[in-house]
């Protein structure tokens, strides 16, 4: 088994709870069922949110998936004009047989302007 990175951001609709855990539930989804993951492959997740989400925690949402014994940590990103709002980002570390250039990250609706190449 090899430690692989997988990078994913989605944009959320609103700055509530209900959209934080929607959009966090979306992406942490796709991620494990695009690179054929479980939660028990996890190692840890760091999640940052733009300024403008302070409505709930991302990990709060990701705990509810089952991450019970997965490291989450949170963090707000530097408010930097222009960025893209409503974004939630997370960085994935996994155990995983695949190559690197096998993982699959994941960047879903808005935020798939900060990946166009790599966009689901």
């Amino acid at each position: 088994m090899s430690v692989r990175a997988i990078r994913g951001a989605i944009q959320v609709p609103a700055n509530t709870a209900a959209d934080i855990a929607a959009g966090v539930q979306e992406l942490v989804s796709a991620i494990l069922e695009a690179n054929q993951l479980v939660p028990s492959d996890v190692i840890s997740v760091f999640f940052t949110s733009t300024v403008d989400l302070n409505a709930a925690f991302p990990a709060a949402a990701c705990r509810e998936m089952g991450f019970a014994n997965v490291p989450l940590i949170g963090s707000v990103e530097v408010d930097v004009p222009g960025a893209l709002n409503r974004t939630i980002r997370a960085m994935f570390h996994v155990e995983s047989t695949k190559a690197a250039d096998q993982i699959s990250h994941m960047y879903l609706h808005g935020a798939a302007a900060l990946r166009r190449d790599i966009a689901q």
